[in-house]
């Protein structure tokens, strides 16, 4: 019999919650009588509640965000069912701000915002039998200088398997209304020599990757440089991941970040759009001359992997705007950019723009973007599937050099665009796609343009920057189908340099 038990469902196995470990550090007395289980949304729902069951425990804390809240609510009415007596704590994003869009109400209690001292108290409640009335519990802020750090709740499979999540800071001082850290506006930071004491036994533990969930980890040049500091003293391999302010990197960090080894730091830019208008109409601050002027120097000056991110569907932007805001991403740098759809997140003011532009969402989480005044229903089921094939032939690094031939100088957006209609037609879906289909799939498409020997060159130069992966047999047979050159092809200058 275990009577806490700390669960939820995360999108894939690699990920852990570090906020189900925020709490059982926080659980003082009551962690022997605790411990966390965490599952995926792809298992059965009767299985996960077979397995929390299984453990008899009075308490269940259930993490509830945008990806896993329906199956949440499957997993609560399987549990209520067969065991009404078991006490179900909600916590998390999608649980914490009402009105709720997935129901909730077999739940029995429900904390908003950061619960480490509250969860405790409730428990301490209810296993005294002493219920508080308030099903709906507002949690203070707490003060990050009392509560317990949560590393040592990792265990040794998490550090050699799975994703190891921290954060240094919480809170965003900006206001961008798409987002769930523009309601928390006070950035508070935990103190740091414990910090830095904690990310040194996670090492010692064996831990090489550490992904900081931080909302803006440049915003304090003094904290960030210490824990920049921190990395640069060990001895490669090791991986950091920050989330950055893409206008906010003054000279000392520049010098940090420059002395990184290729492959050890990720930073994550939250582009979003490049339109002063649109950033101003969301309340995203936008100073472009620095944006230009930092990318260009992460992308020349450093080893850095950048993962930067744009929206499709803001309020007031259309294709075309969007389009122009990839195109001049895309000079500026080689990076990863991720193409996001526009999500109405519970607890944020992005509704106040619905009447003005239009704005017309999913009540099914993700709670995404339907049509807008901009764009129609169509367009952005387009633009979906847009995504989907840019991740597959320009962020997966498969394609390097042959994925450049999809366009002409500067028309990114356009010429992305139509390969995504064509493979569209060719495969009626957008997963489940081999790599050996996506690349017979781009050199049938780029037949329409160039020679086939220079495609084939092309692509088989991409095939040979993955160590050990060969030319398949119905490869072969293609590129030999296709070895003359048909009238009417063009055979450009090799393409390799343009970006």
């Amino acid at each position: 019999m275990t009577p806490i038990i700390l669960t939820t469902l995360n999108a894939r196995y690699v990920h852990t919650s570090l906020g189900l470990r925020c709490l059982y550090a926080n659980l003082n007395e009551l962690k022997k009588d605790s411990m966390i289980l965490e599952f995926t949304i792809n298992e059965q729902i009767q299985s996960i509640a077979e397995r929390l069951l299984e453990h008899a425990p009075r308490i269940i804390g259930i993490g509830v965000y945008i990806w896993n809240a329906s199956e949440t609510a499957q997993l609560i009415e399987v549990v209520k069912k067969v065991s009404p007596s078991t006490l179900i704590v909600l916590g998390g994003p999608e649980a914490g701000y009402l009105p709720h869009r997935v129901n909730f109400d077999r739940a029995d209690y429900i904390i908003s915002g950061e619960g480490e001292a509250v969860f405790y108290q409730l428990c301490r409640n209810l296993l005294d039998k002493n219920a508080p009335e308030e099903r709906f519990i507002r949690a203070p802020l707490p003060d990050l200088k009392q509560i317990h750090l949560p590393y040592s709740a990792y265990s040794d499979e998490d550090i050699a398997h799975r994703y190891i999540y921290v954060e240094a800071s919480r809170g965003c001082p900006f206001e961008c209304e798409f987002c769930l850290s523009s309601i928390d506006e006070k950035v508070r930071n935990f103190p740091l020599e414990h910090l830095l004491e904690a990310f040194e036994v996670l090492w010692q533990r064996g831990a090489r990757s550490f992904k900081f969930i931080d909302r803006t980890f440049n915003l304090n040049m003094s904290f960030a440089n210490r824990i920049l500091d921190f990395f640069l003293s060990k001895e490669p391999p090791y991986f950091a991941h920050f989330e950055v302010i893409p206008d906010h990197f003054p000279d000392l960090l520049k010098s940090k970040i420059s002395l990184f080894p290729p492959g050890s730091l990720q930073l994550e830019i939250g582009i979003q759009t490049l339109d002063p208008v649109i950033a101003k109409g969301i309340n995203r601050p936008l100073r472009l001359e620095k944006i230009v002027e930092n990318l260009t120097f992460l992308e020349t000056g450093t080893s850095t992997h950048m993962h930067l991110d744009l929206i499709v569907g803001l309020p007031g932007e259309s294709m075309e705007g969007f389009g122009r805001n990839l195109d001049t991403l895309c000079s500026l740098t080689r990076s990863e950019i991720q193409i996001g759809i526009l999500k109405n997140l519970s607890g944020t003011t992005l509704s106040r723009h619905d009447e003005m532009y239009g704005m017309i969402y999913s009540d099914i989480p993700p709670y995404d973007i339907l049509q807008n005044n901009d764009l129609s229903f169509i367009q952005i089921q387009k633009m979906k599937r847009f995504a989907r094939f840019w991740d597959i032939y320009y962020n997966s690094g498969n394609f390097n050099q042959s994925v450049k031939m999809l366009w002409e100088e500067g028309k990114v957006f356009e010429g992305f665009y139509s390969f995504s209609e064509w493979i569209y037609t060719q495969t009626l879906s957008t997963w489940k796609i081999s790599l050996d289909r996506q690349i017979a799939l781009l050199y049938l498409y780029l037949q329409q343009r160039y020679d086939p020997l220079l495609i084939e060159t092309t692509l088989l130069e991409d095939i040979a920057q993955t160590p050990g992966r060969k030319l398949s047999a119905s490869l072969k047979n293609l590129f030999l189908e296709n070895k003359r050159t048909e009238p009417g092809f063009i055979t450009p200058k090799r393409q390799s340099k343009r970006m």
